[in-house]
Protein backbone atom coordinates (compact mmCIF):
# COMPACT_ATOMS: atom_id res chain seq x y z
CA UNK A 1 0.00 0.00 0.00
CA UNK A 2 1.31 3.95 -0.81
CA UNK A 3 2.21 6.17 1.90
CA UNK A 4 -0.11 8.31 0.52
CA UNK A 5 -3.45 5.47 1.10
CA UNK A 6 -2.37 4.64 4.55
CA UNK A 7 -1.82 8.17 5.55
CA UNK A 8 -5.08 9.50 4.44
CA UNK A 9 -6.87 6.16 5.98
CA UNK A 10 -5.51 6.58 9.82
CA UNK A 11 -6.16 10.53 9.11
CA UNK A 12 -9.68 10.22 7.98
CA UNK A 13 -9.95 7.81 11.21
CA UNK A 14 -8.47 10.11 13.53
CA UNK A 15 -10.24 12.87 11.96
CA UNK A 16 -13.78 10.88 12.33
CA UNK A 17 -13.31 10.41 16.10
CA UNK A 18 -12.36 14.05 16.53
CA UNK A 19 -15.55 15.21 14.54
CA UNK A 20 -17.53 13.10 17.02
CA UNK A 21 -15.94 14.11 20.41
CA UNK A 22 -15.31 17.77 19.13
CA UNK A 23 -11.31 17.81 20.30
CA UNK A 24 -9.97 17.56 16.34
CA UNK A 25 -8.06 21.13 16.61
CA UNK A 26 -6.43 19.34 20.40
CA UNK A 27 -5.18 16.32 18.40
CA UNK A 28 -3.93 18.43 15.33
CA UNK A 29 -2.38 19.90 17.94
CA UNK A 30 -0.73 17.10 19.62
CA UNK A 31 -0.49 15.19 16.76
CA UNK A 32 1.62 17.45 14.88
CA UNK A 33 4.01 17.76 18.49
CA UNK A 34 4.56 14.12 18.26
CA UNK A 35 5.40 13.79 14.69
CA UNK A 36 7.71 16.79 14.97
CA UNK A 37 9.50 15.29 17.98
CA UNK A 38 9.67 11.78 16.02
CA UNK A 39 11.16 13.83 13.11
CA UNK A 40 13.71 16.22 15.20
CA UNK A 41 14.87 13.53 17.34
CA UNK A 42 15.91 10.66 14.38
CA UNK A 43 17.72 8.20 16.87
CA UNK A 44 14.81 8.04 18.96
CA UNK A 45 12.54 7.19 15.53
CA UNK A 46 15.35 4.73 14.34
CA UNK A 47 15.12 2.82 17.43
CA UNK A 48 11.19 2.24 17.68
CA UNK A 49 10.90 1.64 14.14
CA UNK A 50 14.25 -1.26 14.11
CA UNK A 51 12.55 -4.75 14.37
CA UNK A 52 16.35 -5.77 15.28
CA UNK A 53 15.01 -4.68 18.84
CA UNK A 54 12.39 -6.67 20.70
CA UNK A 55 8.44 -5.63 19.86
CA UNK A 56 8.13 -5.15 23.53
CA UNK A 57 10.99 -3.28 23.89
CA UNK A 58 10.18 -1.33 21.21
CA UNK A 59 6.84 -0.28 22.53
CA UNK A 60 7.91 0.10 25.96
CA UNK A 61 10.12 2.95 24.72
CA UNK A 62 7.41 4.67 22.56
CA UNK A 63 4.96 4.24 25.53
CA UNK A 64 7.53 6.13 28.21
CA UNK A 65 7.60 8.57 25.85
CA UNK A 66 3.82 9.05 24.96
CA UNK A 67 2.92 9.28 28.42
CA UNK A 68 5.94 12.21 29.13
CA UNK A 69 4.40 13.94 26.34
CA UNK A 70 1.27 13.83 28.48
CA UNK A 71 -1.26 13.46 25.75
CA UNK A 72 -4.55 13.13 25.44
CA UNK A 73 -6.15 9.19 25.80
CA UNK A 74 -7.26 9.39 21.57
CA UNK A 75 -4.33 10.30 20.41
CA UNK A 76 -1.73 8.09 23.35
CA UNK A 77 -3.76 5.34 21.71
CA UNK A 78 -3.54 6.26 18.21
CA UNK A 79 0.18 6.42 18.49
CA UNK A 80 0.39 2.81 19.86
CA UNK A 81 -1.97 1.65 17.07
CA UNK A 82 0.65 3.33 14.71
CA UNK A 83 3.17 0.91 15.80
CA UNK A 84 1.13 -2.04 16.44
CA UNK A 85 0.46 -2.20 12.90
CA UNK A 86 3.76 -1.43 12.00
CA UNK A 87 3.02 1.81 10.35
CA UNK A 88 4.82 4.36 12.88
CA UNK A 89 6.99 5.59 10.12
CA UNK A 90 4.25 7.09 8.68
CA UNK A 91 3.91 9.35 11.09
CA UNK A 92 4.83 12.50 9.27
CA UNK A 93 2.62 11.74 6.22
CA UNK A 94 -0.39 11.00 8.70
CA UNK A 95 0.07 14.07 10.85
CA UNK A 96 0.71 16.12 6.94
CA UNK A 97 -2.88 15.17 5.92
CA UNK A 98 -4.59 14.85 9.29
CA UNK A 99 -3.83 18.91 9.22
CA UNK A 100 -5.08 19.19 5.41
CA UNK A 101 -7.98 17.16 6.70
CA UNK A 102 -8.59 19.70 9.60
CA UNK A 103 -8.05 22.55 7.33
CA UNK A 104 -10.63 21.15 5.24
CA UNK A 105 -13.02 20.60 7.83
CA UNK A 106 -12.51 24.40 9.23
CA UNK A 107 -12.89 25.72 5.73
CA UNK A 108 -9.37 26.91 5.51
CA UNK A 109 -7.09 26.49 2.02
CA UNK A 110 -3.79 26.90 1.47
CA UNK A 111 -2.08 28.40 -1.46
CA UNK A 112 1.73 28.39 -2.71
CA UNK A 113 2.18 31.87 -4.51
CA UNK A 114 5.45 32.33 -6.61
CA UNK A 115 6.46 35.98 -8.30
CA UNK A 116 9.51 36.82 -9.61
CA UNK A 117 10.24 39.24 -7.59
CA UNK A 118 8.74 39.78 -3.32
CA UNK A 119 4.64 41.25 -3.49
CA UNK A 120 3.58 43.99 -1.69
CA UNK A 121 1.29 43.72 1.03
CA UNK A 122 -2.12 45.34 -1.16
CA UNK A 123 -0.79 42.64 -4.15
CA UNK A 124 -0.95 40.07 -1.03
CA UNK A 125 -4.01 40.48 0.13
CA UNK A 126 -5.64 40.84 -3.14
CA UNK A 127 -4.29 37.95 -4.61
CA UNK A 128 -5.99 36.70 -0.89
CA UNK A 129 -9.44 37.45 -1.61
CA UNK A 130 -9.01 36.42 -5.02
CA UNK A 131 -8.41 33.34 -3.91
CA UNK A 132 -11.21 33.37 -1.39
CA UNK A 133 -13.89 34.56 -3.18
CA UNK A 134 -12.59 31.53 -5.62
CA UNK A 135 -12.40 29.03 -3.46
CA UNK A 136 -15.39 29.83 -0.76
CA UNK A 137 -12.74 29.55 1.95
CA UNK A 138 -10.37 31.45 4.09
CA UNK A 139 -6.87 31.00 2.00
CA UNK A 140 -3.18 31.22 3.86
CA UNK A 141 -0.65 31.75 1.02
CA UNK A 142 3.05 30.68 1.42
CA UNK A 143 5.19 33.46 -0.63
CA UNK A 144 7.77 32.50 -2.81
CA UNK A 145 10.30 34.01 -5.16
CA UNK A 146 11.55 32.64 -8.46
CA UNK A 147 13.34 35.34 -10.20
CA UNK A 148 13.21 32.47 -13.20
CA UNK A 149 9.76 33.49 -13.73
CA UNK A 150 10.53 37.13 -15.39
CA UNK A 151 7.07 38.28 -13.94
CA UNK A 152 3.95 37.75 -13.02
CA UNK A 153 2.83 34.82 -10.66
CA UNK A 154 2.08 30.86 -10.58
CA UNK A 155 -0.22 30.29 -8.16
CA UNK A 156 -1.05 26.89 -6.98
CA UNK A 157 -4.38 25.92 -4.55
CA UNK A 158 -5.41 22.53 -4.15
CA UNK A 159 -4.91 20.89 -7.66
CA UNK A 160 -5.94 24.05 -9.58
CA UNK A 161 -2.66 25.63 -10.88
CA UNK A 162 -3.22 29.75 -11.69
CA UNK A 163 0.17 30.47 -14.10
CA UNK A 164 0.41 33.93 -14.92
CA UNK A 165 3.94 33.88 -15.55
CA UNK A 166 6.10 35.83 -18.43
CA UNK A 167 7.73 32.50 -18.46
CA UNK A 168 4.92 30.28 -19.46
CA UNK A 169 3.59 32.86 -21.76
CA UNK A 170 6.80 33.14 -23.47
CA UNK A 171 7.00 29.26 -23.54
CA UNK A 172 3.54 28.82 -25.36
CA UNK A 173 4.17 31.57 -28.11
CA UNK A 174 7.26 30.13 -28.84
CA UNK A 175 5.51 26.62 -29.14
CA UNK A 176 2.83 28.57 -31.49
CA UNK A 177 5.52 29.61 -33.57
CA UNK A 178 7.12 25.95 -33.63
CA UNK A 179 3.53 24.59 -35.06
CA UNK A 180 3.54 27.37 -37.56
CA UNK A 181 0.57 29.94 -35.43
CA UNK A 182 0.41 33.75 -35.76
CA UNK A 183 0.46 35.40 -32.21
Amino acid sequence: MKDIAISKRYAKALLLIGKEDGNAETYREELSGMAALFAKEEELSTVIANPVYAFDGRRGVLKVVVDKLTLSPVIASFALLLFDKGRFGHLGSIDETYQELVDELNGVAHAHVVSAVALSEDAVEKIKASLSALTGKDVILNLEKDPGLIGGIVTKIGDLVLDGSVRTQLQNMKESFKRGESV
